[in-house]
């Protein structure tokens, strides 16, 4: 069984609303580095739900480079004053930019975005072919 653009899409919201509310029910009982860990991790996930959800047809390779790439792109952006000066104005900001730069946050993102790449290639490779029809292009 295929799942089409739409269904993808609306698992990814689901799937990203999800993983958020992991991540702030963890930091809500968690007290440390789990919560910042686990922060990390699920942020890259919520960027590779964000990447399937923008290009639901994408191979688990392309998404997860793209995923990891954003993260640590923002990652090394709170090394400018810029990301931090605009998260001290909106809490969404914050949320979407950080306020500081953690090496160790570096290391996280993969943590996330690996595991769903996994599992998004394995869901890839187990659904039967349909027959007479043209293959997915990524």
């Amino acid at each position: 069984m295929t799942l089409t653009a739409r269904w993808v899409r609306l698992l990814m919201v689901v799937s990203a609303a999800g993983f958020a509310g992991a991540a702030y029910a963890i930091r809500a009982v968690g007290d440390g580095l789990i919560d910042q860990y686990s922060g990390a991790a699920l942020s890259g996930a919520i960027v590779y739900t964000i990447v399937l959800f923008v290009r639901p047809r994408i191979s688990p390779l392309p998404a997860g480079t793209v995923a990891v790439a954003y993260c640590w792109f923002i990652e090394f952006a709170q090394l400018t004053p810029l990301p931090g000066e605009i998260s001290q104005r909106s809490w969404f900001a914050r949320q979407l930019l950080g306020a500081q730069f953690d090496l160790i946050d570096v290391a996280w993102y993969p943590v996330g975005v690996v595991s769903l790449a996994v599992a998004h290639w394995l869901l890839r490779t187990s659904a039967p072919a349909r027959p007479n029809s043209p293959p997915v292009k990524s």
